[in-house]
């Protein structure tokens, strides 16, 4: 007993030890995974003390296997659709409904305090459900991402009852707009709302005293990014939101036309607009360089700026950014050209983050971005982490400068715009060698090229140098299966795998999927169609589910606003799931379904897979439905889909004289004087695999028909030898009960031959 209980008091301390001293410090989801791991015990304890989830897509498990794991979660991270929807290459009703995850959080997630919706769609219905529940009274976060499906309606209900709401963020939504009645209701009921975000949204019901009210009521409010609202009109909103330390959206008119007013008119339009104190992040729509003066003030103090929607050139850029030195963040639009990045690399020392999108509707001469303009900011700003460009042109010195420098990167992304033909530098297979080699920090890498930039060979040394990616995004790369079969020999840590433009086929495809040991979804566009083996690919990641997008026609607007037609490749989507095949797919998506066993209704897989008759089987699982003993394609014998050996098929017509599916069963007597012609596929079902050749059945024979003295050939033969000829013979019942066949008795009142 002694003995017994010491042991169970060691244990009991060693978890308690590990509850106190190990858990609270482990907050990598992959760290808390590894600890799981540990022992039953410790992958109880994980579950207990889980607060956070995320799940990179939603059919990736579902919400009660969620619930059975993590029983006290109180915040959440949930992906719907595809990264790709957002560039419109995916079905809108490809699926990702937030209902079913939304009902399981109100019934079992009575601590949730955080909920972040990505890519998903929200109903009104499910709105009004948090907000009518409980979950509803503590929930401080909600976040609906780059969604669609609800209205202002479902966010009024949200804005009246969540009263302890401390961030609501919509940003970039597809919200329908049945008036500004929500934001009133946020005015209205809540007082500590830190965080407010519709930026990049249609809401344009937006009333000036609303937002106010709500900077007046909530003192703590630090964050707002609206939708285009004219900056005049917010004098009061500023004068009151003395804790703000964000602001994005608002807009400055558009410029006049030509002989509408000259800067000192736009300038005296705002000169009433003060903006906090305490604020450092900042980013105007319709921002022009007739109002960049009114940036100046708190320029130094500046340390994230937007500017993908002002309306600056080139040289406006560099007289902004000349005054912020102190930038950590900068979004921008390669109008910036390499003049103005040159300016971030001797302004911007402590810039961690960039982000260069492409912007067709300016037409700046300058506003272009080269390999000169990458070099700069790589000699120049050591201590960027995130780098996202598009150029349009490049280098291999380029790519090896960014490698040499920037030494604490860890997402870089690279977009090559198609304004040349061709560019003399390819291949740049040298030149992303060299950058992986002295980034290697990398967790995320994009390269988006133009066909030719990347050989085989530069596929192969993305696959050897990239030990730490996790995430990966590569267009118009390649030239052969074989590349991307030695991409897919390392790469360790790899989870998610985008390939645009794809050139492989699909079998090297599912071998890449076979190869990484750690991917866990798969996205290609393009790819060539192989009639590829995916039963394989099944069977070694049994727990993957693959799903495929038929090629479409689109219709979207050209630079003239024509209607054009352009053709969306067929993609491939396969992923690692917990869950069976999902069943809300749409008829733009085909699922891949594994055959089933009849037998024992499991996946088969091309190995163990037996067909007979159309019917699918498990070796194993092919045997006699009454011995149990094992078939094969020449000796088996079925009727109505069950399986019997030669012997006990035989002996079940013998003892029921009929062919009843059991054994010991008798046809029931029927009175009736009736002569029925013999349909051979109801009255004997029965298929046999005896060898035998074309000729044999055809070939000739002395046995005549009992009724018709014709020559009864084999293939007309009904066996066993109850009648003799297939379309002469008829079943009679005269108050004889069939089994006394089995007996000796003939059903023609005769003794059986």
């Amino acid at each position: 007993m002694s003995k017994a209980s010491g042991s169970g008091q060691g244990t009991a301390k060693l978890d308690d030890t590990v509850w106190d001293c190990v858990i609270p410090y482990v907050k990598e989801p992959q760290d808390r995974a590894t600890v799981s791991l540990v022992c039953k015990q410790w992958h109880k304890i994980d579950s207990l003390t889980r607060k956070h989830v995320t799940i990179a897509l939603c059919y990736a498990a579902t919400p009660d296997q969620l619930s059975r794991r993590f029983p006290n979660l109180e915040s959440l991270k949930l992906k719907g659709q595809p990264r790709a929807s957002m560039f419109n290459l995916i079905p809108c009703d490809w699926g990702g409904y937030a209902k079913p995850w939304i009902e399981e959080i109100v019934k079992s997630f009575k601590k949730m305090k955080a909920l972040h919706l990505r890519r998903m769609i929200v109903k009104d219905s499910d709105l009004e459900l948090i907000a009518s529940t409980a979950i509803g009274k503590d929930l401080e976060v909600l976040k609906l991402d780059k969604c669609y499906g609800f209205s202002t309606n479902g966010l009024s209900h949200i804005c009246r009852s969540l009263r302890s709401l401390r961030t609501l963020d919509m940003e970039e939504s597809t919200i329908i707009e049945n008036g500004g009645e929500w934001l009133h209701q946020l005015a209205l009921n809540n007082t500590v709302l830190e965080t407010l975000n519709f930026y990049m949204t249609d809401l344009v019901e937006i009333k000036s005293e609303d937002l106010e009210l709500i900077a007046k009521n909530c003192a703590s409010l630090v964050v707002v990014k609206i939708t285009d609202f004219d900056i005049a009109d917010l004098v009061g909103f500023f004068r009151n939101a003395a804790a703000l330390e964000e602001f994005c959206g608002g807009s400055f008119s558009k410029p006049p036309e030509a002989g509408e007013g000259d800067q000192n008119e736009r300038l005296e339009r705002y000169a009433a607009v003060a903006f906090p104190r305490r604020l450092c992040c900042l980013g105007l729509t319709y921002l022009a360089r007739p109002e960049i003066p009114i940036v100046f003030p708190f320029a130094t103090r500046l340390k994230k700026l937007d500017l993908l929607y002002a309306l600056l050139d080139t040289e406006g850029h560099c007289l902004l950014l000349e005054r912020c030195p102190n930038l950590e963040m900068l979004q921008s639009r390669d109008v910036i050209g390499d003049r103005g990045l040159g300016v971030v690399a001797q302004i911007c020392k402590k810039l961690k983050r960039l982000r260069i999108e492409h912007g067709d509707d300016m037409e700046d001469v300058e506003g272009v971005i080269t390999h000169r303009g990458l070099i700069s900011l790589s000699q120049g700003c050591l201590e960027l982490e995130y780098l996202a460009i598009n150029v349009s042109d490049i280098t291999n010195a380029s790519l090896e400068c960014v490698g040499a420098h920037l030494k604490k990167l860890y997402s870089f992304r690279l977009i090559l715009i198609e304004k040349q033909e061709t560019i003399a530098n390819f291949p740049l297979d040298n030149g992303v060698r060299s950058l992986l080699m002295g980034c290697n920090k990398l967790t995320g890498l994009t390269l988006y090229l133009q066909p030719g930039a990347l050989t085989d060979v530069g596929l192969s040394y993305i696959g050897k140098y990239s030990p730490k990616v996790r995430w990966m995004l590569l267009g118009f790369v390649g030239e052969s299966d074989n590349g991307i079969l030695e991409f897919s020999r390392d790469l360790p840590s790899l989870r998610k795998l985008e390939l645009r433009g794809c050139c492989f086929s699909e079998g090297a495809l599912g071998d890449a999927i076979l190869r990484l040991p750690s991917l866990r979804c798969l996205w290609a566009q393009g790819y060539t169609e192989s009639g590829a083996d995916w039963d394989k690919v099944h069977e070694k990641r049994p727990k993957w589910i693959t799903e495929f997008i038929p090629a479409t026609q689109v219709v979207v607007p050209n630079e003239n606003g024509e209607d054009v037609f352009i053709e969306n490749k067929a993609q491939i989507l396969a992923y690692y799931s917990l869950a069976d095949q999902r069943t809300d797919f749409p008829s733009t998506v085909v699922p891949f379904i594994p055959k089933k066993c009849k037998a024992c209704e499991k996946t088969v897989y091309p190995v163990k897979l037996l067909s007979a008759d159309g019917v699918d089987y498990h070796k194993s699982c092919f045997k006699c439905s009454h011995c149990k003993g094992t078939l094969k394609l020449s000796n088996y014998l079925s009727m109505e889909g069950v399986l019997y050996c030669k012997p006990h098929f035989e002996q079940l017509f013998k003892e029921t004289g009929s062919l009843s599916k059991n054994f010991q069963t008798r046809m029931p007597s029927l009175a009736c004087n009736i002569f029925l012609p013999l349909n051979l596929n109801l009255f004997y079902n029965v298929q046999t695999r005896s060898p035998s050749t074309a000729a044999s059945m055809f070939s000739g024979t002395q046995d005549k028909c009992a009724a018709c003295d014709k020559t009864d050939y084999p293939l007309e033969k009904v066996k066993p030898e109850m009648l003799d000829h297939l379309l002469c013979s008829v079943y009679v019942i005269c108050e004889v009960e069939a089994s006394n066949w089995a007996s000796g008795k003939s059903i023609f009142g005769g003794q059986n031959p």
